[in-house]
């Protein structure tokens, strides 16, 4: 819809992170905030979603691995799990495994 390539998420029980392109079809902006509103459609009871985000470039190949790293390393480092792979709600498996996994990820 946006135009988005998906590369790492990880959701976690306070909050979620993504390695998206920069969309191509509206301001990243928008797209989190359609993103946000879908979500809380569907699981009203819970609060996830912030007002606020934090996004910054991965400008190489290198730094892009690096944050990939550090997007599946997450549940492991607030302990809830003791390896990425054990984490249900991440992309780690998609990565390591080619799962297919709800997110269709872009390969790079």
């Amino acid at each position: 819809m946006y135009g988005m390539n998906v590369y790492a998420y990880v959701v976690m029980q306070t909050h979620v992170h993504l390695l998206i392109s920069e969309p191509e079809n509206a301001k990243l902006s928008l797209a989190l905030q359609i993103l946000k509103q879908r979500f809380s459609k569907t699981r009203p009871e819970e609060y996830v979603c912030e007002p606020r985000y934090y996004d910054f470039n991965v400008r190489t190949p290198d730094k892009r691995e690096e944050e990939i790293v550090y997007i599946h390393k997450n549940p492991v480092r607030d302990g809830l799990v003791t390896s990425p792979e054990l984490w249900r709600w991440s992309s780690f498996r998609s990565h390591a495994c080619l799962e297919a996994g709800p997110v269709t990820l872009t390969r790079v």
